[in-house]
């Protein structure tokens, strides 16, 4: 008859349920895996999926008993763990919306707006098609596969039970800077651009006062804020890359996973 001793069935619990915890919590707030487009329960499968994964390849776990109070404080150090890498990853998309809504302000698109299915808010229209765009980009380069394989190795930088595992997470909160520089940073062409329209809008209505700027210069802002956008496009890619470097770097170095 097969007997088994508490401690070897609390490593058991130990070896799924501490990695299923921090899986759970970084698909729980990552970008794109953690949308109300995708449904809990499928985030649910998809982190058991990838918890089983993972585990042969992470280092010996402490045994723990689940319905114990180090138990359930291990199990908390593993959700803010995995939910402070998925927030520092929504600093990345962040950025591309905040670009995104400045740039609807310059050309007088803030009106348009849409409901956003992944965050369940009302933001401009090009705000949504950058938020598209820096997904489909994030998805094509391996971005979440990058940040998987992070999350595995942070189990060996940042193993559990470690009493100062969250203290240099604080960091990110000078981070939040970044995200507005950043926002500003990929639309100053534009912002710049626009800001000649506007004061050549200005010009025309000193030399010709009886001109009415406001039936024409709302559509004039709009169809040059438009092909502005459109042209900033072609170099959007650089931007992104350069981006993402920092951004995931960023997250390596959080991670301590160097």
């Amino acid at each position: 008859m097969l007997e088994l001793t508490d401690t070897q069935i609390g490593t058991w619990v130990a070896t799924f349920i501490l990695p299923l915890f921090r899986v759970t919590a970084l698909l729980m707030t990552m970008p794109i895996f953690g949308t109300k487009m995708l449904p809990a329960r499928v985030r649910l499968y998809a982190a058991l999926a990838i918890t089983v994964v993972i585990v042969p390849a992470l280092p010996p776990l402490p045994p723990i008993d689940p319905l114990s109070l180090h138990g359930v404080l291990l199990c908390g150090e593993q959700v803010i763990v995995g939910a402070l890498f998925g927030f520092s990853l929504q600093l990345l998309f962040q950025a591309f919306v905040i670009a995104g809504q400045i740039i609807a302000i310059q050309m007088g698109m803030a009106f348009a707006s849409m409901m956003d299915p992944t965050n369940g808010v009302n933001v401009a229209v090009v705000s949504q098609f950058m938020t598209m765009l820096v997904s489909v980009l994030f998805l094509l380069m391996n971005g979440h596969l990058v940040a998987f394989e992070i999350l595995t190795e942070s189990f060996t930088t940042l193993p559990v039970g470690n009493a100062l595992v969250v203290n240099h997470f604080w960091e990110m909160a000078g981070r939040l800077s970044w995200v507005l520089g950043a926002g500003l940073l990929l639309i100053l062409p534009a912002i710049a651009s626009l800001l000649v329209v506007n004061v050549a809008f200005g010009v025309m209505t000193r030399a010709a006062p009886q001109l009415n700027i406001f039936s024409i210069g709302f559509p004039l802002t709009l169809v040059l804020g438009l092909i502005i956008f459109w042209i900033g496009l072609a170099d959007i890619l650089s931007h992104y890359q350069a981006l993402a470097s920092e951004a995931l770097q960023w997250l390596r170095e959080l991670a301590r996973a160097r």
